[in-house]
C-alpha cells in the first residue's frame, strides 16, 4: 500500500466535465482524496496520464521494465499490451516472463491472452496456444482481454479452434481485440458479429468509418512501420467516443523521442478538439478495456502527469498510484532483470544455403510500401546466370529476401522484394512477425550470409553487413528484446539504422519494415520460412509467374 500523502496544485484538466480549473489536488494513500479550487495555483497543467491502447512491448526491443522507464518520460502510465511476439517464441513461459518483469516497476501494464499462436499454420513457430491454454490465461487476474484475432479467415470460415477461443472470451466477459485489414461489407459484419470490438489495422478513412458504423472502436495507429494517423485523424471530430490512439509497434529510437504525447500534439495541430483528443488518448481506452487507471476524479488512483502547456505536452512530472515516477527530467525507478529466456536452434549457414536457382522468366516480387504493413504484388523479368542462378537486379531495386526457421535446420525460403532501396550490403533480423524466424534482405549472398550468421551467433538480434563491416545488436531475450537500458539501446539502434540508410535504403525504418515482411496475415504478398505466401487467397504461391 502507498502511504504517501501530499498535495499538488495547477491548472487541472477535468475530462468528464470538459473544463480546466485552477485547483489543488489532495492525495492520500495513492488515491485522490479531494480537488479544491485554488485561484493562485501555478500555471502548469495537470491531467490524467496517457494510455497506449494497443502495443507489442517486444517491438521496442526492451523488456517491460525497461520500456516503462522510457514511457513515463512521455507521460504514458499504462499500456494495453499483447505479448503475442514472445508467446510465438516461448509460449506460456514467455508470457510469464513478461508478467513477472512488468511487476518489478510501478507502471500499469494490461496484458492480453494472444489469440493466434501461431498466427497461421503456414510458418514454423516456437509454440502453440490452443483453446485450453487460452482459457487458462483468461482466467488469470493479470490477463485482461483476448488479444487481436489475427486469423480473420478462421473467423469468417468458423474454424472450430478459433470459434472456441472466441467463445471462451465471451463466456469470461473479456474484451476481444480485432485485426481485420481491409475487411469490408458482409465480411466485416460477420467478423464483428463474433464479439470482436476493435480494430487497429485501418488504412483509409472510408474503411474505418464503415467499421465504426457497425459498432467497432477504431484505434488510430502510428508506429515505427505502420503510420495511419494522417489518413484517420479526421474521424475523431465525427466519432469522438469511438477513437483511441495506439503504437502497435514502436522501435527504441522512436520511443525515446515520444509516445502517445506526440499523437496528442499532432491531433491538436490538425485542429481537433482538446477534450476529444485527450479522451482518445486517455478515457476511451480506460472505459473500453475497463482499466484500473485514474482519470483525476475523487476516489481514483492518483495517476496523472504535469505538463508545461497544452500545446507541446512536454512532460514535467509523471505520477502512478500517487508515486512520482518521473521528474527533474529523469525516471525515478530502476529496472534490473538478467533473465534471458530464449528458443533458438539454428546453426551457422553458408552461401549455398541461400542460392536462388531457376530459369529466366517473369518472377513475382513483394513490393513494400513505406509507412504501411500492406504490400503489393509485382512482376519482373529476371535472367539466370550461366550456372542457373537468379540474382538481384539492384538497378531497379529488386533484391533478394530470405527467411529461415530459427527453430530447426530446414531449408531457407527465398524470394524477391522491391522497395528497400539497398545499393549494397544486407540487413537481417530475428524480429520477424509473427513467428520470429530469421529474415534478411540484401544485394548479394556474401553479405546476406554474413548478416544471417551474426543473428545466429547471437541467438537473436538485428544485423547489418557490407563487406568487412558486420554489425549486430544482440537481443538475448527470446531473440526479441534486450535487458539493457532504453537509452543505450536507442543509441545502438540509431547507429545501425543510420548505417542501413548509408547502404541506400530510403525507408523510414528499414529494420521495422523488414520485420513485417513475414507477416502472413497482412495482404498481399509475404514470405514465411515455408515459402512465398498470398495473403489474399491465404495460400502459398510460386515464385515464377506461371507456377
Amino acid at each position: 500500500m502507498n502511504n504517501t500523502s501530499f498535495s499538488i496544485s495547477g491548472q487541472v484538466v477535468l475530462l468528464a466535465e470538459r473544463k480546466i480549473v485552477s485547483s489543488t489536488i489532495n492525495i492520500s494513500n495513492g488515491i485522490i482524496a479531494s480537488i479544491e479550487a485554488n485561484p493562485h495555483a501555478p500555471k502548469h497543467f495537470i491531467l490524467p496520464g496517457f494510455v497506449d491502447a494497443h502495443i507489442h512491448i517486444e517491438s521496442s526491443m526492451l523488456i517491460p521494465s525497461q520500456f516503462a522507464q522510457l514511457a513515463v518520460k512521455h507521460g504514458s502510465i499504462a499500456t494495453v499490451s499483447d505479448p503475442h511476439e514472445i508467446a510465438n517464441v516461448l509460449g506460456i513461459e514467455g508470457i510469464d516472463f513478461m508478467l513477472n518483469d512488468a511487476e518489478k516497476v510501478p507502471f500499469k501494464f494490461y496484458f492480453g491472452a494472444p489469440s493466434c499462436v501461431p498466427a497461421t499454420d503456414f510458418e514454423t513457430a516456437g509454440a502453440t496456444l490452443g483453446p485450453d491454454a487460452i482459457e487458462s490465461l483468461l482466467n488469470r487476474k493479470e490477463i485482461s482481454y483476448l488479444a487481436e484475432m489475427m486469423n480473420y479467415p478462421g473467423v469468417l470460415n468458423k474454424d472450430p479452434q478459433v470459434m472456441e477461443k472466441l467463445a471462451i472470451a465471451k463466456k469470461l466477459n473479456k474484451k476481444i481485440d480485432g485485426h481485420a485489414p481491409g475487411l469490408r461489407g458482409n465480411e466485416i459484419k460477420a467478423y464483428i458479429e463474433q464479439g470482436i470490438s476493435s480494430d487497429h489495422e485501418c488504412t483509409t478513412y472510408e474503411e474505418a468509418k464503415e467499421k465504426i458504423a457497425y459498432g467497432m472502436k477504431i484505434l488510430i495507429r502510428e508506429g515505427s512501420a505502420a503510420k495511419n494517423f494522417d489518413a484517420l485523424i479526421d474521424l475523431l471530430s465525427e466519432f469522438p467516443e469511438s477513437i483511441m490512439f495506439c503504437s502497435d509497434d514502436k522501435h527504441p529510437h522512436d520511443l525515446i523521442k515520444g509516445h502517445i504525447n506526440k499523437l496528442v500534439k499532432r491531433s491538436l495541430e490538425k485542429g481537433m478538439d482538446l477534450f476529444d483528443t485527450l479522451n482518445a488518448a486517455i478515457t476511451n481506452p480506460i472505459k473500453h478495456y475497463g482499466l484500473e487507471v485514474g482519470q483525476l476524479r475523487i476516489g481514483d488512483p492518483a495517476d496523472f502527469i504535469v505538463v508545461k502547456d497544452l500545446k507541446n505536452f512536454d512532460v514535467l512530472e509523471t505520477y502512478i498510484n500517487g508515486i512520482k515516477v518521473f521528474g527533474e527530467n529523469q525516471c525515478l525507478f530502476e529496472s534490473f532483470n538478467n533473465e534471458t529466456p530464449n528458443n533458438f536452434k539454428r546453426v551457422k549457414i553458408d552461401k549455398s544455403f541461400i542460392k536462388l536457382t531457376g530459369p529466366s522468366g517473369i518472377y513475382r516480387v513483394i513490393k513494400v510500401l513505406d509507412g504501411q504493413l500492406l504490400t503489393h504484388k509485382k512482376e519482373h523479368q529476371l535472367f539466370c546466370t550461366p550456372n542457373g542462378e537468379i540474382t538481384p537486379d539492384i538497378e531497379v531495386d529488386i533484391l533478394k529476401i530470405v527467411v529461415l526457421s530459427r527453430y530447426d535446420q530446414n531449408k531457407a525460403a527465398i524470394a524477391l522484394i522491391e522497395g528497400f532501396g539497398l545499393k549494397k550490403g544486407a540487413i537481417a533480423s530475428s524480429v520477424a512477425h509473427d513467428s520470429h524466424n530469421i529474415i534478411a534482405v540484401g544485394c548479394n549472398d556474401e553479405d546476406l550470409c554474413s548478416a544471417i550468421n551474426s543473428i545466429i551467433a547471437n541467438k537473436g538480434g538485428i544485423a547489418l553487413s557490407d563487406g568487412e563491416l558486420n554489425e549486430c545488436i544482440s537481443l538475448p531475450v527470446a531473440g526479441l528484446m534486450t535487458n539493457v537500458s532504453g537509452e543505450k539501446l536507442a543509441v545502438e539502434y540509431e547507429r545501425l539504422h543510420d548505417l542501413s540508410k548509408s547502404l541506400g535504403s530510403t525507408l523510414y525504418d528499414p529494420f521495422m519494415m523488414l520485420s513485417f515482411c513475414a507477416l502472413l496475415v497482412i495482404p498481399q504478398l509475404k514470405l514465411s520460412d515455408m515459402g512465398l505466401f498470398d495473403g489474399n487467397t491465404f495460400n502459398f504461391i510460386g515464385l515464377l509467374k506461371n507456377d
